[in-house]
């Protein structure tokens, strides 16, 4: 059974900082692409970053220089380090995992962060 657990969300002032870790099991991590997608009130999910299997990283153009994804292949899990936060960046943040071949994919359940002004 797949699960991918996300952790580290919480409440912070603007620009403060938070880690979000995503631990995932049932699947062979190293053959996956990560990411972390948010999606804030009425608002459609959107990609935050990606890491490649390889560990190739992309992010979008709104939190480039603020935030940093990155793996760990020997824990299973994915981070990513939210510096700067803006009030903008309030959003339930959700893990991906897709297969680097199959494209097959999984999502966790998110994770809530607040950042007030």
């Amino acid at each position: 059974q797949v699960q991918l657990v996300e952790s580290g969300g919480g409440s912070v002032q603007a620009g403060g900082s938070l880690r979000l870790s995503c631990a995932a099991s049932g699947i062979i991590f190293s053959m996956h692409n990560m990411g972390w997608y948010r999606q804030a009130p009425g608002k459609q999910r959107e990609l935050v970053a990606s890491i490649t299997s390889g560990g190739i990283t992309n992010y979008a153009d709104s939190v480039k220089g603020r935030f940093t994804i990155s793996r760990d292949n020997a824990k299973n899990t994915v981070y990513l380090q939210m510096n700067s936060l803006k009030p903008e960046d309030t959003a339930v943040y959700y893990c991906n995992a897709r297969h680097s071949i199959f494209s097959i994919e999984y999502w966790g359940k998110g994770t809530l962060v607040t950042v007030s002004s």
